[in-house]
């Protein structure tokens, strides 16, 4: 393995996180600890409610954590400025973009903000940046549209394409799949291999789609009430973190299947 390949992007050490409310701290998860590097698609997955989108917050830097450790490329996260942190990491989240009155062009071209001058004027290599991004997720067609008239899948392949253009060596994505078909959600998640394969990049994200997330993810960061785990796909499901998901009254994990069914 290179130096290159084994250096880590992502390093999360004894991380609590959870909200600061009239300084008294509400703990949602503690004791996470992984390491992601380069070129990998590592997906979070867990019940609604039980904290992956706080941490995709924490390690963004939206929220702080409540204790712990947060490393990006060996430097903790605290230590970047807003700058830095532009050129370090992007995230893509679940709320409506306030943007929708942009066209698809413009949406993306946002992506190439920390890095052009004052007035924002974007150089050759920006519009060539921009124009992998469109060419990688296949967007050149709708670059025209207004964002308000695109579908949700549409709109997130558009949204992934603008943290594409800002190109970082981590992505961030929160329930990216939300509200898509099961091919469209099957389509997102190949792009996002995809994008970690082909371009190297680290992308974290969170999801519902287990089933899918446990065949093109290289690891897993599996959210239960008592533990947070770690691992290869294949591994966790040795070790059965995903039996204890869902109330077993209703449906099942079969691990020789790879995927939850229901109940009789």
């Amino acid at each position: 393995m290179s130096l290159e390949k084994s250096h880590p992007v992502l390093e999360v050490t004894d991380l609590s996180i959870g909200y600061i409310s009239k300084k008294e701290s509400i703990l949602i998860s503690e004791g996470i600890n992984f390491s992601i590097p380069k070129g990998e698609l590592v997906s979070i997955v867990g019940t609604n409610g039980i904290g992956k989108s706080t941490l995709l917050r924490t390690l963004a830097h939206m929220q702080p954590a409540l204790n712990g450790l947060v490393r990006l490329n060996n430097k903790n996260v605290s230590e970047y400025d807003s700058f830095q942190l532009a050129n370090t990491l992007s995230i893509v989240l679940t709320e409506a973009t306030s943007s929708k009155n942009l066209t698809v062009l413009e949406l993306i071209s946002l992506g190439r903000h920390p890095y052009t001058n004052w007035v924002g004027t974007l150089s050759e290599n920006d519009k060539n940046i921009i124009q992998n991004a469109i060419d990688v997720t296949e967007t050149q067609d709708l670059i025209n549209n207004k964002c308000m008239e695109l579908s949700d899948g549409q709109l997130q392949r558009v949204m992934i394409a603008r943290a594409l253009a800002q190109d970082t060596p981590l992505i961030l994505l929160d329930e990216p799949t939300t509200h898509l078909d099961i091919y469209h959600r099957a389509y997102l998640l190949k792009l996002l291999k995809k994008l970690a394969v082909e371009k190297q990049k680290t992308i974290l994200f969170s999801t519902q789609e287990i089933d899918l997330a446990i065949q093109v993810s290289n690891k897993m960061i599996v959210m239960t009430e008592d533990k947070v785990h770690f691992d290869e796909p294949n591994k966790l499901i040795e070790l059965g973190c995903f039996n204890t998901l869902f109330p077993s009254e209703t449906i099942h994990f079969d691990k020789d299947l790879k995927r939850f069914v229901l109940k009789d």
